[in-house]
């Protein structure tokens, strides 16, 4: 490990790694939700259009990029919202018109050129420089503190658009904020694993928290957590097995999920017999019994040698998470 941090373009490649690790699966939370875990490819190839654009005009790749992402986003969305395109269709189209968009400006880019939107396409992680890092910071910096800050929001839009705007919440800017931090996030995510497999890398570690996780809350940490060990991990991989720093990254990140999901099967059988073991529980819980009582949503829980036991209709469930895991999601207006 000593003789990687020793390399300089390595660690530029460990801190963007760990960016991306940390943003992506934050918006890709949200996507989830809304059943639109694909719209990263859709903005990756519009992205892709935009970065020919830059290298065709001479101009910095990133912001041409970004530019074109954000514009997708809002079009998608204004034309989800007229109800006449379902979001799929419109997906669909962008998809389309981000490829074809790209390959005429392609076609018109200097062959000595197109080496540069290779890395675009698979990713050139090794090629961050120090001015790289910091836009990736501030970019990420961004999605982290927007999504810190506004997830209950987001989570009851993505859940249910029409409860939330009969709740007063603006439905309309936030679905346009959730698709300017997807167009972000693209941005971010494309020097890393490439503008063809950004997707995997929003939606794969959210696949996998899904898994384990009990409530919106530990979804996040978990998707955060699984985010950064496939980057940081692949990257690191991909050094001493000289492999595609992006393919690794999400290859890895398909790898946690599959183990997962294996250990997710063999657990739940064991929750289950715990589950049955809470039922048979001869003790009587209620206020005043002597075991710390625990709210949690429309009931209260009773911590009892290291459970949670939950009084149901003349048995008791159990609940393996801790309190400060399962707390109940609100929006506040």
């Amino acid at each position: 490990m000593a003789d990687l941090l020793a390399l300089d373009f390595m660690r530029n490649a460990l801190l963007a790694a760990l960016f991306v690790g940390l943003a992506a699966p934050l918006v890709g939370i949200f996507l989830v939700q809304r059943r639109l875990s694909l719209i990263g490819d859709g903005m990756g190839h519009v992205a892709l259009a935009g970065v020919a654009v830059g290298v065709l005009t001479d101009r910095e790749p990133l912001l041409t990029a970004l530019t074109a992402a954000l514009v997708a986003g809002v079009a998608i969305e204004m034309i989800r919202m007229r109800g006449r395109t379902s979001g799929d269709v419109a997906l669909a189209i962008m998809f389309y018109g981000g490829i074809a968009a790209g390959v005429v400006i392609i076609n018109k880019v200097d062959g000595s050129q197109t080496s540069n939107l290779t890395g675009y396409l698979f990713g050139a992680i090794t090629t961050t420089t120090r001015e790289d890092l910091v836009v990736f910071g501030v970019l990420s910096l961004a999605i982290v503190t927007v999504t810190t800050v506004l997830r209950q929001r987001l989570f009851a839009v993505a859940g249910d658009e029409e409860h939330s705007r009969a709740s007063g919440l603006p439905v309309t800017a936030l679905n346009l904020l959730l698709a300017a931090l997807t167009a972000v996030t693209v941005v971010v995510a494309m020097r890393v694993v490439g503008l063809l497999l950004i997707s995997a890398l929003m939606i794969v570690p959210n696949a996998a928290a899904q898994q384990v996780a009990r409530s919106f809350r530990t979804a996040t940490w978990w998707a955060v957590s699984f985010g950064v060990l496939a980057s940081v991990g692949g990257v690191v991989t991909s050094f001493y097995a000289d492999t595609a720093t992006g393919g690794t990254i999400v290859l890895l990140a398909i790898a946690v999920f599959a183990v997962v999901m294996l250990g997710s099967a063999v657990a739940r059988p064991l929750l289950a017999r715990r589950h049955r073991m809470a039922e048979r529980h001869p003790h009587e819980h209620g206020p005043g019994c002597g075991h710390e009582a625990v709210p949690h949503d429309d009931h209260v829980d009773y911590l009892h040698d290291g459970h949670l036991h939950a009084p149901h209709e003349g048995h008791y469930d159990e609940h393996a998470e801790t309190p400060d895991d399962r707390s109940t999601e609100q929006v506040t207006r």
